[in-house]
Order: C-alpha cells, then structure tokens, then sequence
C-alpha cells in the first residue's frame, strides 16, 4: 500500500523528547510498514508499562510519564500506531479501521513477547487497547486508564458530535494549533511537536480517520470486540486498576469515566485533576506516581 514516513529531521530538538526510536519492519500482517515505539528501562524488568496514545497525539504524549515508571525499575514501551508519529502512515483513508489498528498492536504484543504489562491507555489509546485484555488476559495485569472509553455503540453526546464535526471540515488539521487551544499549560515549542510527525495533508489519514470510527451505531466496526470486552471486564477481570480524571475534558470527562469505572471490577475512586484537559498525560508526574504509591512499585 501507499504510505509515506515522516523525515527524520522533524523528530530533532523537540523538547524532553531524548529517546531512541526503535522500529518493527516485519509485524505478521503488515510487512512494508515500519512502526516505531520508544523503548526505555531494562529489558529484562519484571514489569512493562505499555503506553498507548490517541488522537491525533503520538508517543510523545507520555514524554511526563516514561521517566517516572522507568525510575522504578520498570520497561517502558511506547508505540506509535500507524498513522502516527515515527511510524508508517498509509495516504488512503479507508486502510484504517479498527481491526487494522487492534490486530496490528496484537502483533506488536507478541514481537516483543511483553509480559506482566501494565497497559496505560487514553482517547483512542483505551478505545482500542482496553480490548487488548480479553485477547491475551496472561499478559496484562494492571490498567491505568486515562479520559477514553469503550464505545459500544451508543451515540456519544452533543460534544463528540461537534469534534467529530469539526474534525470532518479540517481534513488537513493544524495539530499544533489544536494542542495549543486544548492544552493552554503546553509551550509553542510543545505545541509544535504534536505537530512535527504530519508535514501536510498527505501525512494525516490516520489523524481524519479516528473520529469517524468511533462506534457510535451498533452496527460499525469494533462494537462486538468493545461489548465483550465490558462483559470480561465485569466478569472476568483478575487484574488491578489505577483511573485518573482530567476534570476539564468536554467528552471523555467525568460522565464517561464514572461509567468506565462501574464496568471495572475493583476499580478505586479515581484520582482526579481538577484543570487536567483531555489530554491529561501532561499532568502525568503526579498520576504516574499515584498509580505506582498505589500498587507498591514505589
């Protein structure tokens, strides 16, 4: 398939970015494409943090957090999903769906041969990973999960529909401006390095894609795999949990996360920051530390 890879160059002097990129270039089912993920700490920890971000964020949403969980003597792994960041982004709108996104981070699960994974998950980052679970329950052990949801089907309120709007009439989104607005705590140095994996319109199929495959009807793609998913979280869940709140957030704020948390067995009250927006990784010091005082990493 057509697809184009952001130049490295764009990846330069981006502030509290120091990390190596590491890439994949043989995952079972999407050979030709290159997905890059941040991979800190000891290879051999006992415990691996997997990182998901959503849209139209990349890795460097956890630049906050991957600090904090290596101190404590843990792995840090930190994908970019194609589309986004380092990895591979294919140009043509309809090659992403979710199956394309979930089987390719399934594959990326077992590259790596990850285990003990804490899966820390926000926006689409849970919307995706938190049917990761059900998939191979011997892998994951704990959840932190972070303002997204499951989406089972249901319309999703007068705030997705005016995002999912607005995304709709700017197919070539200005990323950096949006973080900016949204997150007012980010410098313009920060803002722009939302910016830097999409150098123009070519670069963000991905970034359009998101909103629209939000399963807001029974009958799109992803609902069975999110139904089941809350039924093994009921159920089924052995697991702990950790949930943090930014309080700010239009759509996947408190309403949605209270209901997340129901659904969770043993799920805490959750930590909430009180001018934390949607994207509450840039709060992540303190909720990385919470969640680790929580299960006694730290």
């Amino acid at each position: 398939m057509d697809a184009v890879r952001t130049p490295d160059d764009r990846f330069e002097n981006l502030p509290d970015w120091d990390f190596a990129p590491n890439y994949i270039e043989d995952l079972e089912g999407y050979e030709g494409l290159r997905v890059h993920y941040v991979d800190e700490g000891p290879k051999d920890a006992d415990r691996v943090f997997l990182c998901l971000h959503g849209q139209p964020s990349w890795a460097y949403l956890y630049r906050k957090m991957i600090p904090e969980f290596v101190a404590s003597g843990a792995r840090v792994i930190a994908p970019d999903w194609l589309g986004f960041g380092r990895s591979d982004k294919p140009m043509a709108d309809d090659v992403y769906g979710y199956n394309f996104h979930r089987d390719m981070m399934i594959a990326f699960v077992k590259s790596l041969d990850l285990q003990n994974i804490t899966l820390v998950v926000q926006d689409w980052g849970g919307v995706l990973g938190l049917t990761l679970p059900q998939e191979f329950p011997e892998r994951v052990s704990r959840l932190l999960i972070m303002n997204t949801a499951i989406a089972i089907g249901m319309p999703a309120g007068k705030g997705f529909n005016d995002w999912r709007a607005y995304n709709k009439a700017n197919p070539d989104m200005d990323i950096a401006a949006l973080m900016a607005r949204t997150t007012p705590i980010l410098t313009e140095d920060e803002a722009a390095a939302y910016g830097a994996p999409f150098p123009d319109i070519t670069f963000k199929a991905g970034v359009r894609r998101f909103p629209d495959m939000v399963m807001t009807d029974p009958d799109m793609e992803g609902v069975d795999l999110s139904k089941a998913a809350v039924s093994f979280y009921k159920d089924d869940w052995a697991g702990e949990s950790f949930m943090a709140i930014g309080m700010q957030d239009p759509v996947l704020g408190p309403p949605v996360m209270e209901w997340l948390k129901s659904v969770i067995k043993g799920c805490p009250d959750p930590m909430k920051i009180a001018d934390g927006g949607h994207f509450v990784q840039e709060w992540g010091r303190p909720i990385a530390t919470a969640a680790m005082k929580h299960w006694g990493d730290i």
